[in-house]
């Protein structure tokens, strides 16, 4: 039984941002009201001993819905020298994730039933955030053969995506979407045509041509998504855009939006707080696929949060073993280590900026993903399970190697001092980090 005081609670399905106390029983919300006096927490607990009563002191933080990434990568089966699931699953409840929703380019590819099962059942045995599969669209992720997906989807998938690879034949995407239809899963698309990416390794630019490496350009994204949501308007499919980070991408998924195509689209925090310009030779932690923007591409990614055209955040975290990191930015991997720091991140760089609103965070970071993949959480109301996180705006903490709890330390902000953390994080009314630190269940 809990009992969180005076706490700024942050939730948009209610219209709810102000000061409220919130009580828990037996993992559900309970009560939600101003000034609660002890006699009234005992009549909605049903009990006559304020001392069984768990009590905590919220002021000057936010209490938040549960946060949901929908585009994790935790390794499991097969790189587990990089994360595994009890890892990754440590890791986001660390960083205020309730949920995460696991990519399927492990080793195997998470593409039978089985291995849905598998990441689903692993999830459960950790303990900590809720894990939910994205299964593969094609076996092997050889873009030639769909996998089984109702199958698949019975197993526990919530999604599909060969995300880590396009898939490049148009026809086999119009054919993904299609079946996709009968599971009501959405299909999530890593839009980047190879012959256009070809070797590059960060955004062709001036930036690329000052550091001699070779580029991206912002087409090899583009055209992808507009192949891809026209097919998904052609067959009325569900088409989710991954990590989008062009310009030209933003103006296409608003388009097609406005025509009632049935699109939705993220954006990773590092797309909106990083730019090409942060790129150096040996800050192989600012490698990332796709590869970080321009400024003028930034402006729109930001633009496309402030209208909905851009529907939620997600992290892409993309944890990588320190020997692969420590090669030449050229042959170094893809991918930034993102769950533990990503709300900090956020938080100092946007919300304390006023780009984004607390509310406008909880929106995208939960309401809207809950939304999208047919998910519990996404708010705070009386009777909904207690997926919760209490954070504190004032937190400081410096990211070494040895706080993290993902196994990789492929972050941009190793060695820096960051602010805004959440210090609190309850699944299902079971109260798993305190004051930044992971209690295991008994």
């Amino acid at each position: 039984m809990l009992w969180i005081k005076n706490v700024n609670l942050v939730d948009p399905t209610q219209g709810l941002s102000g000061v409220r106390d919130v009580v828990v029983r037996d993992g559900i919300i309970s009560a939600i009201q101003e000034r609660l006096q002890e006699q009234d927490v005992l009549a909605v607990l049903g009990t006559a001993r304020i001392e069984e009563v768990q009590q905590i002191d919220g002021s000057g933080k936010y209490l938040f819905s549960g946060l949901i990434d929908v585009h994790v990568h935790l390794r499991e089966p097969g790189q587990e020298d990089k994360e595994d699931i009890r890892s990754g699953s440590r890791a986001a409840v660390r960083g205020g994730f309730t949920s995460i929703l696991a990519m399927a380019n492990t080793s195997p590819v998470i593409d039978q039933r089985a291995l849905v099962e598998f990441v689903r059942i692993q999830g459960q045995r950790a303990g900590m955030a809720r894990v939910y599969p994205i299964a593969a669209v094609t076996k092997g992720f050889k873009g030639l053969e769909l996998v089984e997906m109702m199958d698949m989807r019975d197993g526990g998938a919530v999604g599909f995506s060969d995300d880590g690879k396009g898939i490049q034949n148009a026809e086999m995407m119009r054919l993904a979407l299609e079946y996709a239809k009968l599971t009501g899963c959405p299909i999530i698309s890593h839009c980047e045509d190879n012959d256009l990416a070809g070797n590059g390794v960060m955004r062709r630019g001036e930036e690329s041509a000052r550091l001699g490496l070779r580029g991206i350009p912002a087409s090899a994204e583009s055209v992808m998504v507009a192949r891809d949501v026209l097919l998904a308007g052609e067959t009325g499919g569900k088409i989710h855009i991954a990590h989008v980070s062009t310009k030209e991408s933003v103006q296409i998924i608003r388009a097609a939006k406005n025509i009632g195509i049935d699109v939705t689209a993220e954006v990773n925090p590092h797309h909106l707080l990083l730019t090409d310009k942060d790129v150096t030779l040996t800050g192989t932690s600012f490698k990332v696929n796709p590869p970080l923007p321009s400024m003028e591409d930034q402006e729109a990614l930001l633009q496309g949060l402030a209208d909905g055209t851009i529907d939620m955040l997600a992290t892409d975290h993309a944890p990588h073993t320190w020997e692969e990191k420590a090669k030449p930015f050229a042959e170094a991997p893809f991918g930034i280590n993102a769950l533990e720091t990503a709300l900090a991140a956020v938080w100092q760089g946007l919300v304390v900026k006023g780009l984004l609103s607390p509310e406008q965070v909880v929106k995208l970071w939960s309401l809207n993903p809950a939304r999208r993949f047919g998910l519990a959480g996404g708010t705070i109301q009386v009777g909904s399970a207690a997926d919760m996180v209490l954070f504190d705006p004032l937190y400081k903490e410096m990211i070494t190697a040895e706080s993290l709890e993902s196994k990789a330390q492929n972050t941009p902000f190793l060695g820096k001092e960051m602010q805004g953390f959440p210090v609190m994080t309850w699944v299902n009314g079971e109260l798993l980090m305190e004051n930044r630190k992971i209690l295991d269940r008994k």
